[in-house]
């Protein structure tokens, strides 16, 4: 029970561990950088969407777990709170480090500590596509995974909180990855992994000896919120409505900043 409740409420946050000099240099090698289109209000809580998921989520791993990117200086008074799968508290000693990192499992308890038991000013970071999404994770690949993911939306409408969308340009093109065509074994063996541990194994590479990512810039783009009414039981109507809003604004904001942070105009965002 206590072990539950310590991953509900953040596990062992210390701000040391978020502070480590060594997330500066991590910073650095790609380098990743966090940018803001739009102020957000410390007086209000908001679900952050991030996109791509890519390989191993650099852009928003750095940006919202550590301290590294300056977020309580870019969004003065919010407290920045990544949720992760369920499935990675399961790794032993890892698990350590995310419960002293502060990060939460997606699950609906943890959410709803977060944004009924918590005050105001959190910034609660979900990574929407989640496994599907990093299998099509690509070089010169935009897709995001989220027609059918609806449970974010839901959230927010029950508890009031404000939607964001974030993109991570420069994510997908990290590493390169053996796709496997749907049937093959190695994706029926992919699917399994995730069916069972919440996440997907990828074959990826990368530079020197294929180890490390290759050293391409990562911005992760903030957009502008999207006001959501408190609903305590929400219509699918209403959740249909703001999830329709939330990926209009994501197309939006890649479009917008889809050149000056490197991808090419002619590129679209496909979502799926």
């Amino acid at each position: 029970m206590g072990t539950n409740l310590s991953l509900l409420r953040g596990g062992r946050k210390t701000t040391f561990v978020r502070r480590w000099r060594v997330w500066e240099h991590f910073r650095d090698f790609f380098p990743v950088k966090l940018m803001k289109t739009a102020e957000l209000n410390p007086n209000k809580n908001y679900i952050l969407g991030c996109h791509p998921h890519g390989i191993l989520s650099v852009g928003a791993f750095t940006c919202f777990s550590t301290d590294s990117c300056g977020f309580n200086e870019v969004f003065p008074g919010l407290r920045c709170h990544l949720a992760v799968l369920a499935g990675l508290f399961r790794i032993p000693l890892f698990r350590e480090y995310l419960m002293c990192a502060g990060l939460y499992p997606v699950s609906k308890p943890s959410l709803a500590h977060l944004l009924s038991k918590s005050g105001k000013g959190n910034a609660v970071v979900i990574v929407i596509g989640g496994a599907a999404e990093s299998l099509a994770s690509s070089p010169g690949v935009n897709t995001v995974v989220m027609k059918q993911r609806k449970g974010f939306v839901r959230v927010a409408l029950e508890f009031g909180a404000d939607l964001v969308p974030v993109y991570s340009f420069g994510e997908n093109e990290l590493f390169k990855q053996v796709i496997f065509s749907d049937g093959s074994l190695g994706r029926k063996l992919q699917d399994l992994f995730k069916k069972i541990m919440g996440f997907a194994p990828c074959l990826f590479v990368g530079e020197r000896l294929a180890f490390l990512p290759y050293k391409t810039p990562v911005t992760t783009v903030v957009g502008s919120p999207i006001s959501v009414p408190k609903r305590v039981t929400p219509t699918e109507e209403e959740v249909d409505h703001y999830h329709r809003l939330y990926m209009e604004a994501l197309a939006k904001l890649f479009h917008e900043h889809k050149v000056s942070c490197g991808i090419a105009e002619s590129h679209k965002l496909q979502i799926i």
